[in-house]
């Protein structure tokens, strides 16, 4: 079976390794050794000012969203997965979408002062299969109507825009370390922010509040990393050269090999290194794609519509259409990509999406 992601397992004495030292510390959660480690070795990596290692990658959207929104209406993209749309409504707070730039993949920026609104705090938007948004224009914007900017990055691991990481743009970016993500703990994410007094306000929201034994800073919530976590992190953090590599090989081979003149592709934003996350092709017609998949699955192949479909149309909530947005998730698939996948395997893949 060839599945649209596989998780990469560094070799098992690597993470035993890891492990042992949890043993040997007697110490699990709260700030162990291993998770110290792998918070200075993500800054150092990503070349980012302040991190908080979490526990998944959701968390830190509701943490910024909590610190930042005040339940009011919150600018955000249709075209993204799920958590970016429930945490603006779990945290009681009101999306507002705004469609997305058709070739980008990413919100419109030039659509977004017409939907702000005297509720308006906040802007969450997606740096969409790693490809960043305009986030020039979106500061812009945000420093005219003095709202936050909050940055859905879960596919943006090693991402940089003109030679910076693409976690220090924007007052708040996360990321995902889920284990279909490029890096992962297995389960993870972690906040990204600019200075030490953000990084401290989110520190605290994200332990329960505590400022210090029997003392509390404000509210909290509990969003910790454990030492497991931190184990699997750090025997994964010395492969990323090598997952790159050969995530990079397949995508070479999808873009020599597939046949452009009936689908198209993800334009990377210039000035952007990309990370080869995801590889999304674009059919004309949702019928084209639906017969792909048919073709596919029956040679045990299993690509993902991924997203899909429009968030505006989540049962929860009440919104205008986005056409472009609701358009591409009609005729999007993502193509298996993973750093094992063989040459034949590939062959197989084009050949099927060619012949369809």
């Amino acid at each position: 079976m060839i599945n649209v992601t596989k998780t990469f397992f560094p070799p098992i004495e690597v993470y035993q390794a890891q492990v042992q030292r949890i043993w040997d510390n007697q110490w699990l959660t709260n700030n162990g050794e291993l998770y110290k480690e792998l918070t200075q070795k993500l800054k150092d990596h990503l070349d980012v000012n302040q991190i908080i290692p979490m526990t998944n990658g959701t968390l830190p959207i509701q943490i910024a969203l909590n610190a930042y929104a005040n339940c009011g209406e919150v600018i955000t993209t249709p075209f993204s997965y799920v958590a970016t749309t429930a945490s603006i409504v779990w945290e009681k707070c009101k999306p507002v979408f705004v469609d997305i730039h058709p070739q980008y993949l990413t919100i419109d920026e030039a659509k977004i002062e017409a939907a702000i609104t005297e509720k308006t705090t906040t802007i969450l938007a997606t740096h969409v299969y790693g490809n960043p948004c305009d986030v020039e224009a979106i500061e812009t914007i945000a420093q005219k109507h003095n709202l936050k900017v909050i940055y859905d990055a879960a596919h943006c691991f090693g991402v940089t825009y003109k030679g910076k990481s693409i976690f220090n743009y924007g007052d708040v970016s996360t990321c995902s370390f889920h284990a279909t993500k490029l890096f992962h703990t297995g389960e993870g994410g972690a906040l990204f922010c600019k200075d030490k007094e953000t990084r401290q306000e989110m520190w605290y929201r994200h332990n329960f509040g505590h400022d210090g034994p029997g003392h509390y800073h404000g509210l909290g919530i509990n969003a910790k990393m454990s030492e497991l976590q931190a184990a699997m992190g750090l025997a994964v953090l010395p492969y990323m050269e090598h997952i790159i590599t050969e995530r990079k090989r397949v995508c070479d081979y999808y873009d020599q090999c597939l046949d452009f003149l009936n689908l198209s592709k993800l334009k990377i934003r210039k000035n952007t290194e990309w990370n080869y996350v995801y590889y999304p092709i674009i059919f004309e017609s949702e019928a084209q794609l639906l017969e792909t998949i048919k073709n596919l699955a029956a040679n045990n192949i299993h690509p993902r519509r991924y997203f899909h479909p429009s968030l505006e149309a989540l049962p929860y909530i009440n919104s205008k259409d986005c056409p472009i947005a609701d358009t591409i998730t009609k005729r999007i698939l993502c193509l298996p990509l993973y750093t094992t996948l063989k040459e034949r395997d590939l062959e197989s893949i084009v050949n099927l999406i060619n012949n369809a």
